[in-house]
């Protein structure tokens, strides 16, 4: 294993020259000349790259900071709007922390994220990656990062075969040695994307890797390997059904989903629980009087923890209709798009 010292000044000879282009990332010449990365941009990517790839999120990164190019103005926003804006990256949590978080920065941090990891752990949605990520990225303070990408590149570097999620706090260990005083946001950006265009999951190309020769796994022969993990247990399938009622004039039943649970605040079809059951569909109340019918096919969508199947139910209904759950929005006010993705199949399905 080669000095730290020599490491951290490979890893960063190479970010210069092969730093992947983000928008909501400085450059390294662009540091170099003198700009400063922007708090609020650092930290919505971040959120938003939770779980999610940077080829989706760009999109989204994009609109928002178009439509809401301060923190002060997402503080100000609408939550049905910001919501809507989200439908489609998922874990909708995100989106809440989101506005949340933008508020406690304008209510008790004018405006401004605090350039200290401490108090930005305070802050709704942040946790230790995130704060480690902002204070590093954006305020230059040497904190180490460990998303997946570098979780890889620890242990292929130091040949460790201890399975996630075991391995965490060995490979957070090494991953803080590693992180430089001089330099530490290029370096964390450095060491990210190192993993994901380099020390790639599969066949990971170590012939032009700048630690290729420090690389314990690559000695032993032990890349493809590592990271060891923990098998999973099997997903359970959960079944539950939506109504899909439309009125003569062409207002649609919709309702917003309660601000807790999967889906929290998004905008939704009316539906029953999603359950665990061997009853291929549960017993549900449509949310207004009506022909219901049963369309055929179903909607299959998994999350983080399941594997949902969902029965859709549509009906003409009259105008005017009362329903028991949810309200009518005009055709006019509504767009496929503001759905989340599980949602927006059961519209195609119908449509």
């Amino acid at each position: 294993m080669r000095d730290l010292d020599e490491m951290q000044t490979l890893l960063l000879e190479w970010y210069d020259r092969h730093a992947r282009p983000m928008p909501w990332r400085t450059g390294p010449d662009a540091r170099k000349a003198g700009q400063t990365p922007d708090p609020y941009a650092v930290w919505m990517s971040e959120i938003m790259l939770q779980q999610t790839t940077v080829v989706t999120v760009k999109d989204y990164f994009n609109r928002f900071i178009a439509r809401w190019p301060t923190v002060r103005d997402l503080a100000a926003a609408d939550d049905a709007d910001v919501m809507a804006e989200w439908a489609g990256l998922g874990y909708y949590a995100r989106a809440r922390n989101l506005l949340k978080c933008a508020r406690t920065v304008v209510a008790e941090h004018d405006g401004l994220f605090p350039a200290d990891h401490t108090a930005l752990l305070k802050l709704p949605g942040i946790g230790p990656y995130t704060a480690a990520a902002v204070s590093s990225i954006a305020f230059d303070l040497p904190h180490a990062v460990l998303d997946g990408n570098v979780e890889r590149v620890m242990a292929r570097v130091y040949d460790i075969h201890t399975p996630l999620p075991t391995a965490k706090p060995e490979l957070m260990e090494k991953a803080r040695a590693l992180t430089p005083n001089a330099r530490p946001g290029d370096y964390a950006q450095a060491v990210m994307d190192l993993g994901a265009t380099i020390c790639t999951p599969k066949s990971p190309a170590c012939g032009i890797c700048p630690w290729r020769t420090p690389c314990a796994a690559r000695a032993a022969g032990t890349m493809a390997e590592l990271p060891r993990k923990i098998p999973k247990k099997a997903k359970p399938v959960r079944h539950g059904t939506v109504y899909l009622g439309r009125r003569t004039d062409g207002a649609w039943l919709l309702e917003t989903r309660p601000e807790k649970g999967l889906l929290g605040g998004m905008l939704g079809w009316p539906g029953s629980d999603w359950v665990d059951t061997s009853l291929p569909h549960p017993e549900s109340a449509p949310p207004a009087t009506g022909d219901w019918e049963e369309i055929e096919g179903e909607v299959r969508h998994t999350f983080t923890h399941f594997h949902l199947i969902l029965r859709v139910m549509t009906a003409d209904l009259p105008d005017p209709t009362a329903a028991h759950r949810g309200a009518f929005r005009r055709q006019s006010d509504f767009k496929p798009t503001d759905l989340p993705t599980v949602m927006r199949k059961a519209f195609n399905l119908v449509r």
